[in-house]
């Protein structure tokens, strides 16, 4: 395998850059402070569904903003100018998180939001600049690349932030350090994106006029020619079916875990070991897909995935809470096998498939059908919270969305396997 370029290797950065609010923001330390400190009193189940509509918000406004914006960067040659424009807000918010204190729930909420959209708004066009940065034929591997290096810069910063917060503890000042956490994250994210920002230049641009009635056009265009792209559209069905699925775990995970019985201290050490044992699977996926193609083993990550469903549904009827929490650890694992995985493997497919001109344009639709899967997940579990009182029915219901995800991926036509 020939040696990265600088441009490979500063895109890969990009997800050592912002994997540390994935973990820390949106997965661990804030879902816990939130629930802990500032949702103190609330029921459980209510405190969850109130996290579920945060990232279905969030997930909302991006997606009805992605398409239109990734139509003016390929038009303009924008991508990494509003890159830089989201991954701003996100850094900014992350850091204001580290101000709240008792009480400030609502404030809380709506700081998420915003920093939410920052970074899933960067990541509309760092995906995107996948195909700029390097060949067809090593999609898969950059992109396993780029997931698996992102596990690692998850893991390093909240692994400080851990220490930190078990410091704290015995000083008892560990909800100031689990606030501190927030600020290591912004700082650890805007670090690590200076590369990209210096290396990395869009190659591919849409011929035409540059102009905003262009762009729009662009889209329009898109629409109506939408048999053109039937297999790009089969694809973005499937995904839009199991993705859902797989964002739903990773953002409700420690919620869920929580309002089963696990302790705090056994889902962060089990959160830790998954994002060092999803750097060498993220990296086999990446290696495979490149062997074999990325559609089969797309189809092997989704079975996976209908197994943690069923036995994370089980989980709560559990007697006790050693069986609870060795269940969770089993969870983690499996999680930790695919998750790059299946999100690395979905990009890459998705930019072999797609006009590389359009890149943008196209992968704002991708964020569409992803970002509203992060919608309709969550509002799962969260209806199951309101209605019944236990989120596990939320959590069942997400085997169906992989098994027709699954489904709906047999249809995609795959490109050839390069040599």
């Amino acid at each position: 395998m020939k040696k990265l370029t600088k441009a490979e290797k500063s895109w890969i950065l990009y997800d050592f850059a912002n994997s540390s609010y994935g973990l820390i923001v949106m997965t661990v330390v804030l879902p816990i402070y939130y629930k802990n400190h500032l949702a103190n009193g609330l029921p459980e189940a209510i405190s969850t569904a109130e996290w579920g509509i945060a990232n279905s918000i969030g997930g909302f406004l991006v997606a009805i903003l992605a398409p239109m914006l990734g139509a003016v960067a390929d038009v303009w040659r924008f991508k990494k100018v509003f890159l830089i424009f989201f991954l701003i807000i996100g850094v900014v918010f992350t850091g204001l998180l580290s101000f709240l204190s008792p009480g400030m729930r609502f404030t809380a909420l709506t700081l998420y939001i915003v920093s939410l959209i920052g970074f899933c708004g960067s990541n509309v066009f760092y995906d995107s600049m996948l195909v700029d940065v390097t060949v067809k034929k090593r999609m898969d591997w950059i992109s396993g690349l780029g997931y698996g290096w992102g596990y690692i810069g998850g893991a390093l910063p909240f692994l400080f932030c851990i220490g930190l917060i078990l410091a704290g503890s015995y000083m008892n000042t560990s909800v100031s350090m689990e606030k501190t956490s927030f600020l290591v994250t912004a700082c650890w994210w805007a670090a690590f994106s200076i590369p990209l920002i210096l290396f990395v230049r869009q190659k591919y641009v849409v011929k035409g006029r540059r102009t905003f009635g262009q762009a729009m056009s662009n889209i329009y265009g898109t629409f109506k020619q939408i048999r053109k792209y039937k297999n790009i559209v089969i694809f973005l069905g499937a995904y839009f079916l199991y993705i859902d699925g797989v964002d739903t775990i990773i953002r409700m995970a420690i919620p869920y875990g929580q309002e089963a019985g696990v302790t705090t201290r056994n889902m962060m050490i089990s959160v830790l070991c998954l994002q060092f044992l999803a750097f060498p699977f993220a990296l086999l996926y990446g290696r495979l897909g490149t062997k074999y193609g990325a559609k089969p083993m797309l189809f092997v990550a989704i079975g996976v995935y209908a197994v943690i469903t069923f036995c994370g549904y089980l989980m709560p009827g559990l007697e006790s809470i050693t069986a609870k929490q060795v269940t969770f650890y089993v969870l983690s694992f499996l999680i930790a096998t695919s998750q790059g995985g299946i999100q690395a493997l979905s990009r890459s497919f998705f930019s072999k498939i797609i006009p590389k001109e359009q890149a943008a344009q196209f992968f704002g639709f991708y964020n569409i059908f992803g970002k509203f899967a992060t919608i309709i997940g969550p509002l799962m579990i969260a209806l199951a919270g309101y209605l019944v009182g236990d989120s596990r029915y939320g959590i069942l219901s997400l085997m169906f969305l992989f098994l027709f995800g699954g489904w709906l991926l047999t249809k995609v036509k795959a490109p050839p396997v390069e040599g």
